[in-house]
């Protein structure tokens, strides 16, 4: 209540707490951003270093399996070392790998630094979502953790059209290397901005750590005029403290019975969903330059192999555009319409659109074409409406403080296992059975998403992080968790 009597729901955000969210949103950037141009420059590269079918899928999954081990390893660890020190670990670890990728001198070595800038934004998926999460009222969370993850969206367009426009003004095989090179000073700054923000409260107060909770809290809510005027934390009634030392804090505490539910809805759709997303996501300009009539396997030279990676370039970021307009609608529903209604009309969406775009085989010319594009936009619109950006929202609050790191981060490293699998297997397998039958079994995997997301809902929408602490509020047969008050 401001002095004249004015209520409000939460008070306003403070510049710290959007120095936060805006330093973590920079991170969904440079993540859309890297996994996304990869796509632009596979041709490249590819021509580049010699390589084939094989080692293109290696190069597609080696920054997918760099985000696993780093979601799963260095996510974790924040819960151990503290939110802060892991944000900016980071980043650091992603500047210095994105330096070595754009003066790689062989494949070896190419596919250690995209595994190393996936180590790095591993990282980020479990420890950017819990530092907002924890830094920000409950009642706008889900608005402002989806804002930050529609970067995601917003570096996956601008991947897109980094590479375009770096392949129309330097149309050469080396190209692909100023592509990554326009990354290193906005992350640089990004870096050195994560050394001024504030450790987490809630990672202090959980490890007992009042006085230090507090004096972190003052410095997240300084505003003017100043409010609260004092700020005093009561100790730990045990509640959490208590939570965490039942489970451990180990990682087999994910899958005891209190936590086993949580770590099955946070685990097992998002691993569905990657399977469509990063699949679709990274050989969209592949199928699209077939589908626009390019001869994308056997380009007669340089030239052809150019024009035909521009062309794809255009179409990809037409498809690519509508990850923004879903991650939008996200954002506006989801601490409205709820997570879990989200995620399963998501998830049921993709696979309308998987097979609009699969009955592109039974046509030819300008309808072919129509159906490959209006099933793409149409996947991308839901996927970001729902499983791609629920998932993570889900997986970031379903867990009680003391393993939240290590609970997101599995989350996400469970699912970078079907991301990895897709990369590799992707490019391999559109040669064997072609993009027809790819597609009519992701349309499958939608399907289970939608039925795995219901049977193991847990709705986190309006409830508090104080709240999901309770052991009560994860057990199995509990389905549905009531708005805090």
């Amino acid at each position: 209540m401001w002095a004249d009597g004015t209520r409000l729901p939460s008070a306003p955000m403070t510049g710290m707490q959007w120095l936060i969210w805006s330093l973590a949103a920079a991170g969904k950037f440079f993540e859309g951003f890297v996994v996304f141009m990869t796509g632009v420059a596979l041709p490249l590269l590819s021509n580049e270093f010699n390589i084939g079918a094989a080692e293109h899928g290696i190069i597609g999954a080696a920054s997918l399996a760099g985000i696993l081990v780093g979601a799963v390893w260095l996510g974790g660890l924040s819960d151990h070392f503290g939110r802060k020190p892991m944000f900016v670990a980071e980043m650091v670890l992603f500047c210095a790998f994105l330096v070595g990728l754009v003066f790689c001198p062989n494949y070896p070595l190419l596919v250690i630094f995209l595994f190393g800038l996936g180590l790095a934004l591993g990282c980020d998926y479990p420890t950017a979502h819990m530092i907002i999460s924890e830094s920000i009222p409950s009642t706008a969370r889900g608005k402002l953790v989806l804002g930050a993850f529609a970067f995601q969206a917003v570096g996956a367009l601008g991947g897109t059209a980094v590479g375009y426009a770096v392949l129309s003004t330097l149309p050469e095989i080396s190209a692909w290397r100023w592509m990554y090179a326009t990354a290193i000073i906005p992350a640089v700054i990004v870096t050195v901005g994560r050394f001024y923000i504030v450790e987490s409260a809630n990672w202090l107060a959980a490890r007992g750590e009042t006085k230090k909770a507090e004096v972190a809290v003052r410095r997240l809510l300084v505003r003017k005029p100043q409010y609260p005027a004092e700020i005093k934390l009561a100790s730990r009634d045990g509640q959490s403290v208590g939570h965490a030392g039942e489970n451990g804090g180990t990682w087999m505490s994910l899958f005891n019975k209190t936590n086993r539910r949580a770590t099955i809805l946070a685990s097992v759709p998002w691993f569905l969903q990657d399977l469509g997303t990063y699949g679709i996501g990274i050989f969209t300009p592949t199928i699209l330059a077939v589908a626009l009539g390019a001869n994308s396997d056997h380009p007669r030279s340089v030239v052809d192999l150019i024009a035909n990676d521009i062309m794809a370039a255009k179409g990809a970021a037409l498809t690519t555009s509508f990850l923004i307009v879903g991650i939008l609608f996200a954002v506006a529903l989801a601490d409205t319409v709820g997570r879990i209604a989200l995620q399963v009309f998501g998830f049921i969406g993709c696979a309308v659109g998987l097979f609009l775009a699969s009955l592109a085989s039974s046509f030819s010319g300008g309808t072919s074409t129509l159906l490959i594009f209006a099933g793409f936009i149409l996947f991308n619109f839901m996927t970001n409406l729902g499983p791609n950006a629920q998932t993570y929202l889900l997986a970031g609050e379903v867990f009680p403080t003391a393993i939240r790191g290590k609970g997101a981060g599995f989350a996400a490293a469970f699912a970078k296992i079907g991301a990895v699998a897709t990369a590799f297997l992707f490019p391999i397998l559109l040669v064997a059975i072609g993009t027809t039958a790819l597609l009519y079994g992701l349309i499958v995997v939608s399907i289970l998403g939608a039925i795995v997301t219901w049977l193991f809902r847990i709705e986190t929408t309006g409830v508090s992080l104080d709240q999901l602490e309770k052991p009560t509020g994860l057990t199995a047969g509990q389905p549905m968790m009531a708005p805090a008050e």
